[in-house]
């Protein structure tokens, strides 16, 4: 069990959840406070106003929620498994996504659709899905890259004969800075095994997903 390094993080903050991967997330809060404080200030702020007095603090707090998906055990999550035997696909849908993209750190929010077919007559309990969507969108990273970890680490724990996730979403990047378009929906899939193969399957389970 390998716990993440934290520094001078607020009780309520504190890591108890296992590093998907080896490598520690060293938390530094009062270096990220300090540095919102120093990035308000940069951008002509008055830091002691009342209004911005806490900000840095509340910033650096929720930015680190907002992360936490790094710490989470992906392995972990979907360890737990129920024999069902069954020929068809397990759907979840409209699982409600908030994610940072990694470019501006600004929020992508969605929904994401999750299908697979089970390849040794095991599945996981529905919830383990949606915590899945939580543990890789908490995370600084683009929708692309979301999208193809759920559906990777489905293939990893489950070995399913083939897995399908689909991803729905709008940019904030998109609709507050930049070209300021309202509406535009980003739509991301990844196909692995018999969904990816099978184009008869994959159009099939999409029909059914929409």
């Amino acid at each position: 069990m390998i716990n993440p390094i934290t520094s001078n993080l607020p009780e309520d903050l504190e890591t108890k959840s296992n590093l998907a991967e080896p490598d520690q997330v060293v938390v530094d809060f009062e270096a990220a406070e300090h540095a919102m404080q120093q990035f308000l200030i940069a951008l002509g702020e008055d830091v002691e106003r009342e209004g911005l007095a806490d900000t840095p603090r509340r910033v650096a707090k929720a930015m680190i929620e907002l992360m936490s998906g790094r710490t989470e055990d992906v392995g972990e999550i979907l360890s737990r498994r129920f024999k069902q035997e069954t020929d068809s696909p397990v759907m979840l849908r409209d699982i409600e996504l908030f994610s940072l993209c990694e470019h501006h750190l600004l929020p992508f929010i969605g929904k994401v659709h999750i299908a697979y077919l089970p390849g040794d007559g095991y599945v996981v309990g529905l919830s383990k899905l949606a915590r899945l969507v939580d543990a890789f969108a908490k995370r600084p990273q683009i929708q692309e890259q979301l999208t193809n970890q759920i559906a990777d680490s489905l293939v990893e724990h489950l070995s399913p004969k083939g897995v399908l996730v689909w991803v729905e979403a709008e940019h904030m990047c998109m609709k507050m800075r930049g070209v300021k378009k309202c509406n535009p929906v980003m739509q991301t899939i990844a196909s692995r095994g018999l969904y990816r193969d099978d184009r008869g399957a994959r159009e099939e389970l999409l029909a059914m997903l929409r």
